[in-house]
């Protein structure tokens, strides 16, 4: 399936004794370009998380988030009374020499010292993916979905841009034979305006081959078909076309100028200039395929 490399999803849940939610999004980058955010005693889950990710994620520079929320901690509080003591001692002579009495010292500030109080807290990695993983797994198939639909829609919308250059090369390819009688046209009135009847039909004839082997468009009209039959395929048949179509934009874009350069009529000039449109349209809207 086509998909976009732009898509948001969320989704919260209560999880055991926890709120676990996920939280993914994605813009457009040349690469995959993933972050992870996890509570920073989570963080050896990273890795399990990043690789769900980029096991289908190909382009695209994409954040997820996961929060945690725990309702019932099971923490540990130990004191340290040997250093709540010593905090004391060196208080009260602090206050002895500042002429206060050590009434003024409050068990908050003593508490408040580093060390008198440690929590104590056990992590367990495989619960805590137990916890994540659901959750984690309903907002990636939500944002996998999200990345597919808009990628249908970008797949609708460059078929049909496709088809206004298809239109353009097709006009290209009908103007062809009249480009070849044009060209016999003008060789014989130059050589009728300088011979009159002497002119000879096969020096004509002549100048018109080497004139045709100079301006005509019939090979790069091929090759421009080719690209589009080839984009069209990627479009309905590629299943992560972005980079491929970037460079069959790059061989139709030569195409299109090459006949641009060979051109000696306004009629095809104008074309080439929608031709040229139609293309930029295209590889605009392509920069969004992963």
């Amino acid at each position: 399936m086509l998909s976009s490399m732009t898509g948001y999803a969320y989704e919260e849940k209560l999880s055991g004794d926890a709120v676990v939610s996920v939280e993914i999004k994605s813009v457009n980058s040349r690469f995959l370009d993933l972050s992870v955010s996890l509570p920073p005693y989570l963080a050896q889950l990273e890795p399990y998380f990043r690789n769900s990710v980029s096991e289908k994620v190909l382009r695209g520079k994409v954040d997820l988030n996961i929060r945690v929320r725990e309702l019932n901690s099971a923490a540990e509080i130990s004191a340290d009374t040997g250093l709540a003591r010593s905090y004391m001692e060196a208080a009260c002579k602090v206050a002895a020499a500042a002429g206060a009495g050590a009434e003024e010292i409050s068990i908050q500030f003593i508490l408040s010292q580093p060390g008198v109080l440690t929590v104590n807290r056990s992590y367990d990695m495989d619960r805590y993916r137990d916890m994540i993983e659901p959750v984690f797994d309903v907002a990636f198939s939500r944002f996998m979905s999200d990345r597919i639909r808009e990628g249908g829609n970008l797949r609708d919308d460059l078929i049909a841009k496709l088809g206004r250059l298809e239109e353009c090369a097709g006009f290209f390819r009908e103007w062809q034979p009249r480009m070849e009688d044009t060209f016999r046209d003008q060789i014989r009135r130059r050589f009728d305006e300088l011979l009159g009847d002497d002119a000879d039909e096969n020096r004509i004839m002549t100048e018109t081959a080497a004139m045709l082997v100079k301006y005509t468009i019939n090979e790069e009209i091929v090759r421009l078909f080719s690209h589009i039959s080839a984009m069209r395929s990627e479009l309905e048949e590629g299943h992560a076309p972005g980079k491929r179509i970037d460079f069959i934009c790059q061989e139709m874009n030569r195409e299109i100028n090459t006949i641009g350069s060979k051109n000696q009529s306004a009629e095809v000039g104008a074309m080439v200039i929608a031709a040229k449109d139609a293309l930029e349209n295209i590889r605009e809207q392509a920069r969004n395929l992963e």
